[in-house]
């Protein structure tokens, strides 16, 4: 087994255990402060890290869009990350992380990388709406939990991208998601993802296709809803990256459960590949999905499901 396996297969390990690996990064000067704050990112939407390479400029494209380079004989856009949350790179942007999420490959403009560290998702607390302007998560506590510690900004990239790069995104209607659907026995959705922009569009399809559902943040929250609830949850759709509990464990918890072990539980993330997929089925789900894609998700919903009357 090459080391670069061996790494892959450790780190889906971590992920089975509520844990994952985070990438740090500077990004300048925050506005107002003056403080070279840190930001994270998971480590397994990064594909590589390279020197700044050549930069070619599109006209009349966003003003966080440097352009797009060369990579390995792909083209990828640039993103001028600093810029985009508001920092000042008064070191220059010298590196570049490209990543891979949501079938899409792109690239951010960075001051600096720090280290990878590796965390819990309990050390990783939700953050609220307002703070970065929607543009984050969360908020890791690097060193645990003890008053000193570093803090680390987890980045939604998933918004940030979207806010830069719109995407042709086919209108979410009846005629994307299908007909009505009639969940068993008047059941409702469970969903859980910690970024806005996955939410609301999450949100549009559900509505589309008539079924009522309760949206939550993160796993723990979740699951704490699930003990709780006298609600029938039919079926729960999950991310895998979020505070507190992430969808893996969210997953095996609800599989592990005779109270709740029969209901369906759909992976939805930005995370795909052969490996996070297998690694899906490992932990009980019965399906996985790519963000953003409204028809493959009405289908995957449609396709767990016992039955599902329509109307």
């Amino acid at each position: 087994m090459t080391t670069a396996h061996q790494t892959l297969e450790e780190r889906t390990k971590l992920a089975g255990n509520n844990k994952f690996e985070m990438l740090l990064f500077r990004l300048g000067e925050a506005p107002g402060s003056g403080q070279r704050e840190l930001f994270g990112i998971n480590v397994f939407k990064v594909r590589e890290i390279l020197v700044m390479p050549a930069i070619t400029e599109l006209a009349n494209s966003h003003a966080h869009l440097m352009g797009v380079a060369n990579i390995r004989g792909q083209i990828i856009p640039v993103i001028n990350l600093p810029a985009a949350m508001g920092c000042n790179a008064t070191k220059g942007l010298n590196i570049l992380m490209v990543t891979e999420f949501g079938r899409t490959i792109q690239a951010f403009a960075v001051e600096d990388v720090r280290e990878i560290v590796q965390l819990d998702w309990s050390q990783v607390l939700p953050a609220d709406q307002s703070h970065a302007g929607g543009l984050i998560t969360g908020i890791a506590r690097i060193d645990g939990a003890v008053a000193d510690t570093r803090l680390a900004q987890v980045l939604d990239v998933e918004q940030i991208l979207r806010s830069i790069i719109p995407t042709t995104v086919e209108e979410i209607n009846r005629d994307v998601v299908g007909p009505v659907l009639v969940l068993p026995q008047g059941g409702k959705l469970l969903a859980a993802d910690d970024s806005a922009v996955a939410r609301s569009v999450i949100e549009l399809g559900l509505k589309a296709m008539g079924v009522p559902y309760i949206m939550t943040k993160t796993g723990q929250e979740a699951w704490d809803f699930l003990q709780t609830t006298s609600e029938n949850i039919a079926v729960v759709l999950t991310d895998l990256e979020m505070p507190e509990m992430d969808g893996f464990t969210l997953t095996k918890l609800i599989k592990h459960d005779p109270r709740f072990k029969h209901i369906p539980v759909v992976i939805h993330s930005s995370l795909t590949g052969t490996t996070n997929e297998n690694h899906v089925k490992s932990v009980g789900a019965d399906a996985y999905v790519s963000k953003f894609a409204p028809r493959e998700l009405a289908a995957t919903i449609r396709s767990v499901l016992p039955a599902h009357p329509l109307v």
